[in-house]
């Protein structure tokens, strides 16, 4: 499996002193036992694992740079997790909250630590083929409790703006790309942009979102691949449930999948024992009561999203002037995505 942490001279640098500085005024203490230590994965937010009166816990803020709207939002995700933490037993406690960018030159999240693995493109050499079907079906019944909850019952039901947010999205992304592709949309995502432009489908029901729902968001168990956290929350928001679960299949590979799919490296789910988006679909349907007969609409809108999200990508790698192999190969990827978005809106439903 990968290195779960950076290597020391790739981690990010933060202000320690003046972290130790404002958490001593406030009557707490931080430590870095081994040093400061990164997490590795993910391409938003800078995570690291420090000691926090004694007890793990990470430290999350924005990366550096300009930020798109609407993400790295570390004021949202204190909220919900405040709400939530007893309600979800999946939504860590986050003690501490700076919304002073002063401090550390953004604001952060102190959150507590929950031990465990995070699966991304690559399994353990041990997952059976039976696990991996256990694992799908824990991604479809964590979504599902998710979307079950009552937004009014943990205390969230202010948290955004839920009328109208399918179509608010689909005119947001269409702006986003706009200003990520500096004006000239490829032909064919100007074209998924047109018809996306038609009215969106109306909601089944008003759910608390978590917005980038995908498998290296869920902590597991060593042992038993169980989850113990979903994290990430910097996007939750209230709406359609069917936009969460259009995401996560953003994300879903299947063999025979256009090479950027197989690339994008988000999930394991083209290797056997997965099931199939179709197969996913059926799934959410019985656990969630839902019916899917306009999910074409949310499945074009995720993955024209996800096309945006890494052309925005492709602009901070260039604007920062790191060496990035990985951001390196963004371009090509984004140009993959678009042409796997295209296609699915030709060929998929109706």
């Amino acid at each position: 499996m990968p290195n779960r942490f950076r290597r020391p001279e790739d981690v990010d640098p933060l202000r320690w002193d003046a972290l130790a500085t404002w958490l001593h005024a406030r009557g707490h203490t931080v430590t870095l036992p081994d040093g400061p230590r990164q997490f590795a994965g993910g391409l938003g937010n800078w995570n690291y694992l420090v000691e926090l009166d004694g007890a793990p816990h990470v430290l999350r803020r924005p990366p550096a740079g300009p930020l798109p709207v609407g993400a790295n939002d570390m004021t949202r995700e204190h909220r919900i997790l405040g709400r939530l933490n007893s309600h979800f037993s999946l939504a860590p406690y986050a003690p501490v909250f700076c919304g002073d960018d002063t401090v550390i030159g953004a604001p952060f999240l102190l959150i507590e630590y929950r031990d465990g693995v995070v699966l991304r493109d690559v399994l353990p050499a041990d997952a059976t083929l039976p696990l991996r079907g256990r694992l799908a079906t824990q991604l479809v019944d964590v979504l599902a409790r998710l979307h079950a909850l009552e937004p009014r019952d943990v205390g969230l039901q202010d948290l955004g703006r839920p009328e109208g947010m399918v179509a608010r999205q689909a005119k947001n992304w269409t702006l986003r790309a706009r200003n990520a592709f500096d004006g000239h949309l490829p032909p064919a995502l100007a074209a998924v942009a047109g018809w996306l432009d038609r009215p969106a489908p109306l909601p089944q029901r008003t759910s608390l979102l978590h917005s980038d729902y995908k498998l290296d968001n869920l902590i597991l168990a060593p042992r038993t691949l169980e989850p113990v956290a979903l994290i990430d929350w910097d996007m939750g928001t209230l709406g359609d449930p069917l936009m969460d679960l259009a995401t996560l299949l953003s994300y879903w590979a299947e063999p025979g999948d256009h090479p950027a799919m197989l690339a994008l490296g988000q999930m394991p789910t083209a290797v056997a024992g997965f099931p199939s988006r179709a197969q996913v679909l059926q799934m959410y349907a019985r656990r969630s009561g839902l019916a899917l007969d306009q999910f074409r609409y949310y499945r074009v809108l995720a993955l024209f999203r996800l096309c945006v999200v890494f052309q925005q990508l492709v602009r901070r790698h260039q604007r920062s002037g790191r060496k990035d192999a990985r951001a390196a190969s963004f371009p090509a990827l984004v140009a993959g995505l678009v042409d796997f978005t295209a296609h699915t809106l030709a060929t998929e439903g109706n």
